[in-house]
């Protein structure tokens, strides 16, 4: 009996063992792998070892920058629940991604809307080269996980010290998989904005139009803060933020400069106008803050360098040196500009998500139609007028779709789990209330 016993589950584990095998290798494409060796010969060393770099940066982005960035601007009983959003999105996102965001991003496309799920699972998707590539699959696979990862954590702004963590957990996967996804097929993936001829090198619309705009929808839905307009609500740690911005900046050229996906001159021109737009809107937010408010601040210059980051991101490809210095200067002026109105019309963006990143990011998407003059791209001021228009309709469409789209998500998490921690545990702090740590201990 015994025997039979050893035998019967020594066959199991055959079995299951051919079964893991299979879901390993033959599950996620083994005639890519297969195909490695065959198409070899054009893969880039170089291009790879770029773009891989570039994916590390902008992994560096999101966790520690946008973490850091975030958490020295909320309460200090907020700052461990306000890192986690920027931490866990990486997690949550990565998933995702591999499961089926970037086959619904990037995999044939279905009517200029959505990838199919032909590549389910990154089934298919291997380290060879796909046609007209010098780098593996796999290699712009990771890269474009990373510009989802930080999309997703920067929304977290505009809720931050509010929302469940449970209920942030459900709009990520929700929101990756229904927002983010269609607008890279849009543009990047073969669908109907690409084909009309919309300009975004690194993001402009689908990572700072959508996340800013997204974030509007939370703030609108999920109401303001407890005491917010009567109590203080300063930054509990401004180095944390200053870091943040620093780490922000040195990810950001992964970001943009490796969009050109390869080490070329592409890519060093990037880096150059991703460099001077950014130095040019902290110049220009410091300016504007010091002539508005009699002083000028190290948050408004960390926030205006952020801004530029952003305006510069769909144009850092298709611009010179002293184009970026033009987009630079009206980032900084127009995001905190931006940031003022949002106490005239009284919604409660935590962190400012839509000033920066949603005004920055249609500044920046505009101006790719005005300055644009490299990188088979050309604007208004070089001869062709018609890609404002253009560019007008990627921002009016991801405008209304992440608008609308991300209310609809909201209202769909708020009817399953509820959005908003309760007003004892919002007064309490997330730190306590959602995850039973405290950030700092006093001895």
């Amino acid at each position: 009996m015994m025997t039979r016993v050893i035998v019967q589950n020594t066959r199991l584990l055959v079995y299951l063992s051919c079964l893991l095998g299979w879901l390993v290798v033959g599950g996620v494409g083994s005639p890519a792998i297969a195909g490695a060796t065959e198409s070899g010969s054009s893969i880039s060393a170089g291009d790879t070892a770029w773009i891989l770099t570039s994916s590390a940066l902008v992994l560096a982005m999101t966790a520690p920058g946008l973490a850091l960035f975030y958490g020295g601007m909320v309460r200090s009983k907020n700052v461990l629940g306000t890192m986690m959003h920027s931490f866990i999105s990486l997690c949550v996102v990565s998933v995702v991604w591999v499961l089926w965001g970037y086959s619904l991003a990037f995999a044939p496309d279905i009517g200029g809307i959505i990838g199919s799920l032909e590549w389910f699972g990154l089934m298919g998707v291997g380290p060879e080269p796909t046609e007209g590539s010098t780098i593996p699959h796999f290699a712009f696979m990771v890269f474009q996980l990373m510009f989802a990862v930080i999309t997703v954590a920067l929304i977290t702004g505009s809720f931050a010290e509010r929302m469940k963590f449970s209920a942030f957990l459900l709009f990520a996967v929700l929101w990756a998989t229904f927002i983010y996804s269609p607008l890279a097929h849009w543009v990047w993936g073969g669908g109907w904005l690409g084909e009309l001829g919309a300009l975004d090198f690194a993001g402009g619309t689908v990572v700072h139009i959508s996340s800013g705009v997204s974030a509007l929808a939370c703030a609108l839905v999920l109401g303001q803060r407890h005491g917010y307009g009567k109590e203080a609500m300063a930054p509990h740690n401004l180095p944390f933020t200053v870091i943040g911005a620093c780490l922000l900046w040195f990810g950001w050229f992964g970001f943009n400069a490796g969009s050109a996906l390869a080490a070329n001159g592409i890519a060093a021109s990037a880096f150059v106008t991703t460099n001077t737009a950014t130095a040019a809107a902290a110049l220009s937010w410091l300016v504007v803050e010091w002539v508005y408010r009699g002083k000028p601040t190290i948050l408004g210059a960390a926030s205006g360098a952020v801004a530029g980051l952003v305006a510069i991101t769909p144009a850092a490809g298709f611009v010179g040196p002293l184009s970026s210095l033009w987009i630079g200067i009206g980032a900084g002026a127009l995001c905190y500009a931006a940031v003022l109105w949002k106490n005239k019309f009284g919604y409660d963006d935590s962190l400012d998500v839509l000033g920066i990143h949603g005004i920055g990011g249609t500044w920046g998407a505009i101006a790719t139609g005005l300055f644009a003059s490299v990188g088979g791209g050309t604007g208004l001021f070089f001869g062709n007028p018609a890609q404002v228009g253009i560019q007008l309709v990627a921002v009016a469409a991801t405008w209304v779709f992440a608008l609308v789209g991300t209310f609809i998500l909201l209202k769909v998490v708020d009817g399953i789990i509820g959005l908003r921690v309760q007003k004892d545990e919002e007064i309490l702090g997330l730190d306590l209330s959602q995850h039973n740590e405290r950030a700092y201990t006093l001895l």
